[in-house]
């Protein structure tokens, strides 16, 4: 069996979360849901647990982090390119979410970032390999 990895993120609403990630085109496994839980699929093997605050509290003993104050993680996303890039974080803004980071651009890879409804920040970065291996060259090339 491929290895998964599932991101337990505690919420305080949970419909308000699900409205949110659904504008984003993120869809939910029905058999990980209940009015503590949804299983929020990112891809193939990677998936976010969006739990109701009051359940996330019953795995841990420490206090949940008040993530619009703190930074307990930062979410990295991948798309397909820059435009991807953009969309996913243009409907993330006017779903709700706020302005996280201003947008990096280091010529082979760009990201922009946005913080959802309960404050997690979310990075969408698109990398074109290709570019850092030209990059690379050119670098290798100049220290010869």
């Amino acid at each position: 069996m491929a290895k998964q990895i599932f991101v337990n993120l505690p919420v305080k609403n949970l419909n308000k979360s699900v409205e949110f990630f659904t504008k984003l085109g993120y869809e939910f496994n029905p058999q990980f849901t209940d009015e503590n839980a949804t299983c929020m699929i990112i891809g193939e093997n990677i998936f976010a647990m969006l739990l109701v605050e009051k359940f996330f509290q019953t795995f841990t003993s420490k206090q949940i982090a008040d993530a619009h104050k703190t930074a307990e993680v930062l979410l990295c996303v991948s798309e397909d390119s820059r435009d991807a890039v953009n969309a996913h974080v243009d409907k993330a803004l006017a779903a709700g979410g706020t302005i996280a980071n201003q947008p990096q651009d280091h010529g082979w890879m760009y990201s922009r970032s946005y913080s959802d409804l309960d404050g997690h920040i979310w990075e969408v970065m698109y990398g074109d390999m290709e570019e850092l291996n030209r990059m690379m060259a050119a670098q290798g090339a100049q220290t010869a």
